[in-house]
């Protein structure tokens, strides 16, 4: 963020008697101020204190009511003073400018001219704006003029001072890159906000975007998911989730103080917040003892978060005195920012609450296995995707059969959200329909395709079947599209069988055919779904290498044994991409 300065060939359209009266009355006062902080104040004022120019704390007060801006820098062109009208017509903070080097700040390109004025003691005046005057953030139209301040017959600094004329020209330019200005901020925003369906990754991204390029302290609370949200302007409820803070190095201590992302909060009556849920509007004010800001915030502003005309939360800014406090202008600015915040974070809720449906539904139909016969122990797990991610159709089944033989099913369906969910308890009930028929694996198959494609509504799946039949010693398997399963025996690698895949379920195509293998005492047969192995940037190949290069236990309780899987291959639950269901087997010593 810089300033360009340079000596214009046209020079500045000349100012007129008023701003040039006002200009010198605040370089005067400007002058007289600099000679307190030079720390002399002899030569220019009133002896013995009769006059307010032997007051500097009165100078300050003048100078902060002026409608001129005037700024300080002493003889080494450090930033010592500039008032609340310098801040507005730059559109700089006082954090921006104050103990800094003019070189280390938006000044920077200013440095020659300045050092000119610290040589030869003579004025320079240029406008913003134009090839050589002052660049973004000031706004175009601006004059600046640099002042030698001299004392005791030197030069000790340099006056900057903001001429502001009202003329038409410049303010349509300054209405323009204000327009220019605000869209920015937005599109800014909509690369930046919402970048996911997780309402608490929105709430850091909104908190992360404000602090500090708007303001020095920053949280994000919405209402509990399970809350119905009110219409604007009818009240809302007063308990809210905290979903994002952020804070400036300086507050960050008494950030975190108050409650943390995660945690609730409930605002108390006849707080700014309060009065922004109350009646669904920005409060702008300076914090008051029941507001829950830190200490040391000197201007609040409460933006309600409404999309779809409902009120779903709040969006608190806070500015220290470092800074300039709020103005009505940045609050209707603001609260542009907050709509567009606000339906990221409706688009947010509604998808946790949907996800949490398909979540409930698909616990509710994916039961645990049934009762297997004597000569077979079971266990089974299943984990939903991380919260970036919406609920899939992974499913397991156990069924029964004649002669001491069970069969187990493993399957997933395409697609995800409550529907694949649906799909999955539909494949399900087929399923135990057609296993009762007492049918070879691979026309189990053949008959599910048949029943599924039929249904147009229907998601395709794939499906790994596997009849386990301990009097016989064997194991007949069939597969439709789904990975091979992993057997784990004593003494031996983990062994990924080989089954005859075939299309999967749903597409009408068939061509299903099943394979034996040898089911010998103490071997264990793990069923799984693609998302244990699976990862974006890995082919599959390499992903099934690490489930075969597992040692895993041959002995002991089959959970255990699922807890070693899950240990050595699943993703952190916060970065599941996919859900997993597992289910194992293992034959039982007589």
């Amino acid at each position: 963020m810089h300033f360009r300065h340079g000596n214009r060939a046209e020079g500045p359209r000349p100012a007129s008697p008023d701003s040039r009266s006002l200009a010198a009355t605040a370089a005067a006062l400007a002058a007289r101020l600099g000679a307190f902080t030079s720390g002399d104040s002899a030569g220019g004022g009133s002896a013995g204190g009769e006059g307010p120019g032997d007051d500097p704390e009165r100078l300050r007060e003048v100078l902060a009511a002026a409608p001129v801006g005037v700024a300080l820098l002493d003889e080494r062109l450090r930033w010592q003073y500039l008032n609340a009208a310098f801040t507005t017509a730059t559109g700089l903070r006082r954090a921006d400018l104050l103990g800094r080097a003019a070189g280390a700040t938006a000044f920077a390109g200013a440095l020659g001219i300045l050092r000119r004025v610290l040589a030869d003691g003579l004025a320079r005046e240029h406008a913003t704006g134009g090839p050589d005057g002052a660049g973004a953030p000031v706004p175009p139209g601006l004059r600046v003029r640099y002042r030698a301040l001299r004392h005791a017959g030197r030069t000790t600094g340099v006056i900057v001072v903001v001429l502001d004329d009202p003329d038409p020209a410049r303010e349509q330019l300054r209405e323009l890159e204000r327009a220019r200005a605000r869209l920015a901020l937005l599109d800014a925003a909509t690369e930046r906000i919402g970048t996911t369906l997780d309402v608490g990754t929105t709430g850091t991204e909104l908190a992360a975007f404000a602090v500090p390029r708007l303001a020095d302290l920053a949280t994000v609370d919405v209402l509990p998911p399970a809350v119905e949200p009110a219409r604007v302007g009818h009240g809302a409820s007063q308990r809210l989730h905290r979903v994002g803070a952020r804070a400036v190095p300086a507050l960050a201590d008494a950030l975190a103080e108050l409650p943390r992302p995660g945690e609730s909060i409930r605002h108390r009556e006849g707080s700014a917040a309060a009065r922004s849920l109350a009646g669904g509007v920005a409060v702008l004010t300076e914090p008051g003892p029941e507001d829950s800001c830190p200490a040391g915030t000197t201007s609040l502003l409460v933006l309600p978060l409404a999309a779809r005309g409902r009120l779903i939360g709040l969006l608190t800014l806070g500015r220290t005195a470092a800074g300039p406090a709020f103005t009505p202008d940045e609050a209707a600015l603001l609260g542009d920012l907050a709509a567009r915040a606000a339906t990221a974070l409706d688009n947010a809720r509604s998808f946790a609450r949907s996800q949490g449906i398909a979540l409930e539904l698909q616990r509710a139909l994916l039961s645990e296995p049934g009762n297997p016969h004597q000569n077979l122990s079971l266990a089974s797990r299943y984990l939903p995707s991380g919260s970036s991610s919406v609920v899939g159709g992974d499913w397991f089944e156990t069924v029964r059969l004649p002669f001491g033989r069970t069969l187990l099913a493993m399957g997933d369906v395409m697609g995800h959200g409550v529907e694949a969910a649906v799909d999955m308890s539909h494949y399900r009930s087929a399923l135990r329909d057609l296993a009762g028929m007492d049918l070879p694996p691979h026309r189990i198959l053949r008959q599910l395709d048949n029943v599924i494609s039929a249904d147009d509504s229907a998601r395709p799946a794939t499906c790994l079947l596997a009849v386990a039949d301990p009097g016989r010693g064997r194991w007949t398997l069939s597969s439709a599209g789904h990975l091979p399963p992993a057997l784990i025996a004593p003494g031996r690698p983990t062994e990924l069988l080989r089954v005859p895949t075939g299309p999967p379920l749903g597409t009408g195509l068939g061509g299903y055919e099943q394979t034996a293998h040898p089911l010998l005492p103490g071997q264990t047969l793990l069923l799984y779904t693609d998302g244990l192995v699976e990862r974006r940037d890995e082919d599959i190949d390499a992903s099934l290498e690490r489930l075969a290069a597992l040692r895993l236990p041959t002995t002991g309780n089959l959970d255990e044994l699922l807890d070693a899987v899950l240990h050595s291959l699943a993703p952190p639950p916060a970065a599941a991409e996919d859900d997993i269901a597992l289910l194992v087997a293992r034959p039982r010593q007589r």
